[in-house]
């Protein structure tokens, strides 16, 4: 894309890690896995905070669309920045599918006893799942 339109994209994006930026981003449209639903950010949104979930998560730039895999954490939305905070992020190209797929099978044999444990082992299902998926988009 060319910087011009960056430039002009109204919606500015950063994903960040505890060690790293991720992105740092103009933008058109970002949809977001919230903890309860997804939800789409166009310019002039309203203020928000949200807890999201580990998912796929879209940046549009024009006629492109990017995918990331992010497990976790808040984004903070505020004046047309949005600020993804979570603890793990990547491009879907760089998801590993067949460890993800590992996970899922060992999550989903795993015992778990006790509610902490039953909630670990969903919440890691979640994780691998959503890694398969957005590892398939491979954009």
């Amino acid at each position: 894309m060319s910087t011009s339109a960056l430039e002009t994209s109204p919606l500015h994006v950063t994903i960040v890690t505890p060690e790293d930026t991720v992105l740092d981003t103009r933008a058109d449209f970002v949809a977001l896995p919230l903890f309860d639903g997804e939800m789409g950010v166009a310019p002039m949104h309203s203020p928000v905070i949200g807890r999201l979930r580990s998912g796929e998560l879209r940046v549009r730039h024009g006629h492109e669309t990017a995918f990331y895999y992010i497990e976790g954490g808040f984004v903070q939305i505020v004046d047309d920045e949005v600020a993804v905070m979570t603890g793990r992020a990547q491009p879907a190209g760089s998801v590993d599918i067949e460890a993800a797929r590992q996970q899922l099978e060992a999550s989903l044999q795993s015992k778990a006893a006790g509610d902490e444990q039953i909630s670990i082992r969903s919440r890691h299902v979640d994780q691998a799942r959503a890694q398969i998926r957005v590892g398939r988009r491979k954009t």
